[in-house]
């Protein structure tokens, strides 16, 4: 059996998320999105993130909701199919208002560097070589 992974991330504002994630070339599954979720599409076959607003996002816990911008919730680690892609999803995360939690990183058989969205969530993208 294939397996489809959903992250749900709670965040403040829709339009400010998505427009954030729209800016690094994701797309959204019309779908599954309105003003109180959306469906962020990684890979069209296994990988999705549903960004929820997070009063939605509480109905579905009763533990309180983590501050990303305060503490970890969850290390989100996305691959590459290349260095420069790496250095590329960085730079349009900067330019759309995020920041880099770390420096970037070579350790020869994977390079790595990461940002941290509008709500912060810290993704940690990657490449290595096969």
């Amino acid at each position: 059996m294939s397996r489809q992974i959903f992250v749900n991330l709670p965040i403040k504002n829709m339009e400010k998320s998505q427009a954030f994630f729209k800016s690094l070339g994701f797309s959204f599954n019309p779908q599954f999105t309105n003003e109180q979720g959306a469906c962020m599409v990684i890979s069209e076959d296994h990988n999705y993130v549903m960004l929820l607003i997070e009063s939605f996002f509480q109905g579905f816990t009763k533990k309180p909701i983590a501050d990303a911008t305060k503490t970890t919730e969850v290390l989100i680690a996305l691959s590459c199919e290349s260095r420069s892609e790496v250095d590329e999803l960085v730079k349009k995360a900067l330019a759309a208002g995020g920041s880099a939690p770390n420096p970037s990183q070579d350790h020869g058989f994977m390079y790595s560097h990461g940002f941290t969205d509008l709500d912060g969530h810290v993704w940690e993208v990657f490449w290595m070589a096969s």
